[in-house]
Order: structure tokens, then sequence, then C-alpha cells
């Protein structure tokens, strides 16, 4: 399975730049980028372009993903996944999780969890 990361707008830039340096065919793409939604964009609708265009999405928003992870599956709708930042880890050492998970992965293995960094 090849995974695909959408960034949201408040995940540091470096991570988009370090991810593709050091792990070419991996699709990292940001809130605000071309073809994604625009910045500003509320997290309801983040996650239904997810669900569109089956993107993971990576994010620090601890406080209400949950909330909208447990709307968007009420309305019958799924997510391939949420990872969040740990702000303890280094971002080189966040970077690396999420590319051992790409490389690592099986399909559908994170639908509709939200998942903290590192994975255990």
């Amino acid at each position: 399975m090849t995974l695909k990361y959408l960034l949201d707008e408040n995940v540091a830039p470096l991570y988009q730049v370090q991810l593709k340096r050091q792990k070419r065919d991996l699709v990292v793409w940001v809130v605000g980028d071309p073809g994604t939604p625009p910045k500003s964009t509320l997290d309801p609708e983040i996650l239904c372009w997810c669900e569109e265009h089956y993107f993971l999405l990576v994010t620090n928003n601890r406080k209400s993903m949950p909330v909208h992870l447990a709307e968007h599956i009420a309305q019958g709708r799924n997510i391939p996944g949420i990872f969040i930042l740990n702000d303890k880890l280094t971002i080189g050492q966040n970077i690396n999780e999420l590319i051992l998970i790409a490389e690592a992965s099986f399909d559908n293995e994170y639908q509709n969890q939200i998942l903290h960094l590192p994975l255990l």
C-alpha cells in the first residue's frame, strides 16, 4: 500500500521537505498546496477531503480532532487515519516514525483511528 500524507497547515513546513528528501516516492501534501483544501479550511471539511482522496492526515491537533472524527464516523463516513505528532519527540524522530509507518503499513490499517506518535 502506498500511503499518502496530508499535513495540516499548522505542521512545520520542514516536515514536508524532510519526508520527501528521505523518502522520495512518498506523497506528502500540505493544506494550502494546489489540489488540497485551502488554508483555513475547517477540520470537518479536511476529513472529507482526506476520505475522498485517500490521504492520512498528519496534525498536531490533539483537542478537537477526536470530536471531529467521531462526528465524521457518525455520519457514516470513513477516513484512512489521523496521526498526531508528538511534541516530546524531535522533528527528526516524528519524521522517522512517519517513514516507518509508510514502509510497513497494511491497507486500511489505520482507518477511522487517531494514532499518536510514536506507534508502539
